[in-house]
């Protein structure tokens, strides 16, 4: 490098340094302003800025004074924007001052004309309490519902003519259908011998087709029911009926395979919880679904009970059935409010490949219009054995939460523009 070229070097950098440190000192006294008005701003917020709070009123402990106390200190420390909850919290003393009452809506007014004279913006929760959407005005066909049926058998040709039961006793027609039941699979038209360990004195109400009475498990204790038959039955499936008592256990099948016990399915049953806001069936059955297993004898297997529940009812069919069908259409969710992220994904059923145990859709059969008002049935059933299946709408019975006795009601349906958003 010639003397020229350093020189004009020199120059360059020095002008570089001289460039970059204006530029940076600019953007520093830049920065330092920025703070000094985001500074201000806060200990001067403009009228465009609103803090707001969840006012809550706990439990009717509200008076006509103590809304007027509370918006005053409110609008001195700056708060411009409050939502009333009306909220109802068991493990706090109620007040004698009920919602929805005369005083109860003096003092709303006054709550609402202390906040115009002190320009504090009022919201109200949709419905008492803070989860669902819902209150005493809802009635059960405004409600959140789901679809349930109920079942009766028929052999033709006859001409069918009785009143239809009812799933529940709130209920809305939808379809009335009927399709061949093909032929019965239940082990108990075997007349099976049952057996325990724990000994049990009867044991008849597991497998007596009724729902009526039940034997109890208890905590702890597992439970070992042998089923065995006189002549060769191939079973696909197991439904567990309860009775009641929010429990949680695993369950085991086994099959009796050359002379010793295979187990072909081993699964955990979760039915910890019985609030409605995970299912509104609290005790819906279990439903398993294993590979085929043919033999004479067949185990069941109880343990990690985590308290004494009651089962009306056991099914083993030789039937395929959706696995977990209760829980894949949320009527049981999972049981705690924060799921896992696998919490709904199902494992892989293997199709049946055998078709005369599936139901045809071909001859499934709408039979809607021959059942009058009162839900008498009115047909001239086909030849074979049939199945008549009444379904219809029923209330969840979720209700708003957690409120008061009297702002608590069914929770809206969400499903429904009507309903949901009347305006």
């Amino acid at each position: 490098m010639t003397k020229l070229d350093l020189r004009i070097f020199l120059c360059a950098f020095a002008l570089f340094i001289l460039f970059s440190t204006g530029t940076l000192l600019a953007q520093q006294d830049r920065s330092i302003k920025q703070l000094e008005k985001i500074k201000t701003a806060f200990i001067n917020a403009p009228d465009t800025i609103q803090t707001s709070v969840y006012w809550y009123w706990l439990s009717d402990n509200i008076s006509k004074q103590g809304v007027i106390n509370d918006l005053e200190a409110m609008k001195k420390v700056g708060i411009n924007r409050a939502f009333i909850g009306n909220i109802g919290l068991e493990d706090m003393p109620f007040g004698k001052l009920k919602m929805f009452s005369e005083e109860w809506w003096d003092i709303m007014h006054t709550a609402l004309k202390t906040a115009t004279r002190l320009n504090i913006e009022i919201g109200l929760f949709n419905s008492p309490g803070w989860s669902q959407s819902g209150g005493p005005w809802v009635k059960s066909t405004q409600a959140m519902r789901y679809l349930t049926s109920a079942q009766v058998s028929a052999t033709g040709p006859t001409n069918f003519s009785q009143k239809l039961p009812l799933p529940n006793p709130v209920f809305e027609d939808v379809k009335v259908i009927a399709y061949p039941a093909g032929d019965n699979d239940n082990i108990i038209l075997l007349k099976p011998n049952l057996s325990s360990t724990p000994s049990t004195k009867d044991l008849r109400p597991l497998m007596d087709n009724s729902f009526t009475s039940a034997i109890r498990l208890e905590r702890e204790q597992p439970f070992t029911l042998d089923i065995n038959v006189d002549q060769n039955f191939t079973a696909r499936s197991l439904t567990i009926y309860f009775a009641d008592n929010a429990t949680s256990f695993r369950v085991k099948i086994l099959a009796e395979t050359n002379g010793s016990y295979e187990e072909v399915k081993n699964i955990k049953v979760n039915r910890s919880n019985s609030n409605l806001n995970v299912g509104f069936s609290p005790y819906g059955p279990a439903a398993i679904s294993f590979p085929e297993s043919r033999g004479k004898k067949f185990r069941i297997v109880f343990s990690e009970i985590s308290s004494s529940f009651g089962i009306t009812e056991l099914k083993l069919s030789q039937t395929p059935i959706v696995e977990d069908y209760i829980e894949k259409s949320l009527a049981k969710m999972w049981q705690t409010p924060l799921p896992y992220w696998d919490a709904y994904l199902w494992k892989d059923q293997a199709a049946s490949t055998d078709q005369k145990l599936l139901i045809n859709p071909n001859q499934v059969i709408d039979i809607s219009k021959l059942m009058s008002a009162d839900g008498t049935l009115k047909w001239k059933v086909p030849a074979g054995n049939w199945i008549i299946e009444r379904t219809g709408m029923t209330p969840t019975n979720v209700t708003n939460s957690p409120a008061a006795p009297e702002g608590k009601g069914l929770e809206t349906d969400k499903m429904s523009k009507e309903h949901s958003c009347p305006f």
